[in-house]
């Protein structure tokens, strides 16, 4: 069983769904957990002695540059997302939405945290991406969607591209630090990521019957099967992985390829630092 008696985790998104099954997963291994969500009011019935809750709007800059933390992180549950917004919404700093949320807030907080990162002297960094993310690479000429067609899916592909990415730019950069960082696909789970998709779309995924009614497949997993591959990764030794299911599996190269997490993280820098 994984033990992290002593250890301090920070969970985003961690008021509901895969989020919240990680949170207690983390508990029942011994951790103090923080959760950061944009509602801290939905996270009222995870609150113990051992569970915090701190307000977060990862798709606002101004909201991770004025998240604080005292002392060292041990563990940075990258979890929080939104999935295939019907239409082109940007953030405050006019980034496509999916792409604020999923990749360039996880990816701030953690440039913000990496000090207490390193203070652990053995932190690790798991960041939830989506088997989704092999229908899109990342686009460096138009990662906004401001000429080509906006696309829910593409967009949202593309934004996990990105979490690979910047998982492959961490381990790299942060391995002297003892920082280990990996990415985790959770696969396919029932929660409120899917509130943007329209009953076809369920449908298609074999997800809802034609009586509008939810249905689970049997390669859908429950939240808490979907987080224990997150748990795993809170001890890992190895880093820069990606995993599914409690394995580490190959990426494709657009996703894993060593110069664009190097370009990414240089356009990280350049939206996070000016």
């Amino acid at each position: 069983m994984t033990t992290l008696n002593g250890r301090r985790a920070l969970v985003t998104g961690g008021a509901s769904g895969i989020g919240a099954a990680t949170v207690r997963a983390l508990v029942t291994a011994g951790a103090d957990v923080t959760i950061a969500t944009r509602d801290p009011r939905r996270a009222d019935a995870l609150r113990a002695d051992n569970v915090h809750v701190r307000a977060l709007d990862l798709a606002d800059l101004d909201s991770v540059a004025g998240f604080t933390w005292d002392g060292p992180l041990d563990v940075l549950v990258a979890n929080a997302g939104v999935m295939a917004l019907p239409t082109r919404q940007l953030s405050p700093q006019g980034w496509e939405l999916q792409l604020a949320t999923n990749y360039l807030g996880h990816f701030a907080l953690a440039l913000g945290l990496h000090p207490h990162l390193a203070a652990a002297g053995d932190a690790r960094l798991v960041v939830v991406s989506s088997g989704a993310y092999r229908n899109g690479p990342f686009d460096f000429d138009d990662p906004q969607f401001a000429r080509r067609r906006y696309e829910p899916f593409l967009a949202y592909a593309q934004s996990k591209t990105a979490t690979l990415l910047f998982t492959v730019g961490a381990a790299g950069r942060w391995a002297a630090d003892g920082i280990v960082a990996n990415a985790v696909n959770p696969g396919y789970v029932h929660t409120e990521l899917q509130r943007h998709l329209d009953d076809d779309t369920m449908r298609a995924f074999g997800a809802m019957d034609e009586a509008g009614n939810l249905v689970t497949p049997d390669y859908y997993r429950t939240p808490e099967q979907a987080a224990a591959t997150s748990l795993l990764l809170a001890t890992a030794t190895t880093t820069g992985g990606y995993y599914e299911d409690g394995h580490e599996v190959a990426p494709e190269p657009f996703a894993s390829d060593p110069e664009a997490a190097d370009r990414l993280w240089r356009l990280g820098e350049d939206t996070v630092l000016r």
